[in-house]
């Protein structure tokens, strides 16, 4: 069975009040949003190695709790609290899903997900991808709108920051039916020495001897 791309949708649902801004062309950035949008790769390109806490809402509100771990180029973990034992890694070729309720393991390539931009060696905002929108607050903070350019109808991504120093603060990924998954990280501190066995999940529906 694979992974589809809604399973994967960690979450960035539209941010309240950011629905009036205006629709920017990527071809039709002002200089403004060009440096908001240098400012956001600076920043995630500098984001290596890290860990936190995070509240993910579904597209039928239903909220599940955890913690993840990051290590860049391509390695992620999301450790579910609620419901206890949901886990979702990347080990920078696949990523793997366990649901201990059902006893279901998934896989899908890290290349066909959402995380392959954001966790890939060199983040570029600029290649690739398709800037739908750019919304900067007068507070300092900012949401970038983006796509997959190479197939720009299966669904969006809203990477909203914030605070001095910078941080990403959220994100949401909207499906290609429309269904939305919001992920608000609660906490996110820089990491290092993070176990390689974090980033390793194997198949525990496979038995022993079975091919």
């Amino acid at each position: 069975m694979t992974l589809t791309r809604r399973a994967l949708a960690f979450g960035l649902p539209v941010i309240a009040g950011l629905a009036a801004a205006p629709v920017l062309a990527q071809s039709g950035l002002s200089a403004e949003d060009q440096a908001v949008l240098a400012r956001a790769q600076a920043y995630l390109q500098g984001l290596t190695s890290a860990q936190g806490d995070f509240v993910e809402t579904g597209p039928g509100g239903q909220t599940r709790r955890g913690r993840f771990w990051l290590q860049r180029p391509g390695k992620m973990r999301f450790e579910y609290s609620d419901p206890a034992g949901l886990l979702v890694v990347s080990d920078g070729s696949n990523v793997n899903r366990y649901d201990p309720r059902l006893n279901v393991f998934r896989q899908v390539p890290l290349s066909a997900t959402p995380l392959s931009t954001f966790l890939a060696r060199t983040v570029r905002l600029d290649q690739g991808v398709r800037i739908d929108r750019v919304t900067r607050m007068q507070s300092g903070a900012f949401a970038i709108t983006a796509r997959d350019a190479r197939r720009p109808n299966e669904g969006s991504v809203i990477l909203a920051f914030a605070g001095s120093p910078l941080r990403l603060q959220e994100w949401t990924i909207t499906d290609a039916q429309g269904a939305r998954t919001r992920t608000q990280l609660t906490s996110l501190t820089p990491a290092s020495g993070l176990a390689a066995s974090l980033f390793q999940l194997r198949d525990p529906t496979r038995r022993p001897g079975r091919n």
